[in-house]
């Protein structure tokens, strides 16, 4: 168990391992130049979010080798995920290892017991949570506050509800993300996550989630995550109903319409995406204490809510008929 001081030093230690990276990022030329999807005008350091895997790498050889299934497939992710940050490799490729690093996960899930088609389709599942989360890394702010609130939340309950996880886990993430939003939660930012940042968050949150998951047989529990994922699959759904390649780039967020249309900052888009995680996930805490059909009654509601403001705000025609960037 580490106390106050050593998550002092561990802090400070953080900080200097981000800036560090930062030089070498500006030394080998690591950065993020702008392109007619961006929602950024400047060119700014990629792959910031590596501290996230670094600060694992620490907390597991400092508490002896826990999770070691979960730790070699967050390091074989974030490391391919970093090469496609640097030299863009193939699809196939990356899913190759993302479909390794998730058997890994089932290996420390220890789903191995169950039937086929389970594993099918929490394999599916967790690859597309990744993907999502990191298609929605695409403002300053959004993926290192939306992350923030996941932690704290799963802090909360391991604390004061069920002790599902290890606390110096989720600290030690919580203290990641707070040396990361130092760096991107501005106005101008020092650092972007990049790949490895994004699909390492969602792969340490997808990990944490699920271990909650199984010690409390709740899938309510998803909802911690429900804001990212109903601004991707409504997102894709409206692409696909609107003819266009789901695959492509593109800028049909939510919360890029927000920010590229009615010019909203990135910090107060972010700021909205936190607070309407926060306020689901303080519901769903008192939910799921009473029955898991009141947690459906918060699903449907943020979704029908949701939806009103896309159609409210963007309108039928840029939603089903054409998107124009």
């Amino acid at each position: 168990m580490y106390n106050v001081g050593h998550y002092a030093i561990l802090l400070g230690f953080l900080f200097v391992v981000e800036i560090l990276y930062f030089k070498i990022a500006d030394h080998y030329n690591i950065i993020d130049k702008p392109n007619y999807r961006s929602s950024h005008t400047s060119i700014t350091i990629r792959g910031g979010g590596i501290i996230f895997t670094l600060a694992i790498l620490g907390w597991f050889f400092t508490n002896n080798f826990s999770y070691p299934y979960f730790v070699s497939g967050l390091f074989s992710i974030a490391l391919i995920s970093f090469l496609d940050d640097i030299l863009t490799l193939n699809n196939k490729v990356r899913l190759s290892v993302h479909l390794f690093a998730v058997l890994l996960l089932f290996l420390q899930w220890d789903l191995f017991a169950l039937s086929w088609y389970w594993l099918i389709m929490a394999a599916i599942f967790v690859i597309a949570t990744i993907n999502a989360y990191n298609f929605m890394d695409g403002i300053n702010g959004i993926t290192g506050s939306y992350s923030m609130v996941a932690i704290g939340t799963l802090y909360y309950i391991n604390e004061e509800i069920i002790s599902f996880t290890s606390s110096d886990l989720l600290i030690v993430v919580g203290l990641s993300l707070m040396v990361f939003n130092f760096f991107n939660f501005r106005k101008k930012a020092k650092c972007f996550a990049g790949d490895v940042g994004s699909v390492s968050i969602a792969f340490i949150l997808i990990f944490i989630i699920g271990q909650l998951i199984l010690e409390t047989s709740n899938l309510s529990y998803i909802l911690l995550l429900l804001i990212y994922g109903m601004d991707t699959a409504f997102t894709v759904f409206f692409r696909k109903l609107r003819g266009e390649n789901i695959f492509e780039a593109h800028r049909s967020h939510f919360y890029q319409y927000l920010v590229n249309h009615l010019k909203y900052s990135h910090l107060f888009v972010s700021f909205l995406y936190f607070m309407a995680q926060f306020l689901i996930n303080m519901i769903l805490i008192l939910l799921v204490k009473q029955s898991t059909a009141y947690a459906m009654c918060l699903f449907i509601g943020v979704v029908l809510l949701y939806l009103l403001l896309r159609f409210k705000m963007e309108g039928k025609t840029k939603l089903l008929v054409r998107y124009e960037s």
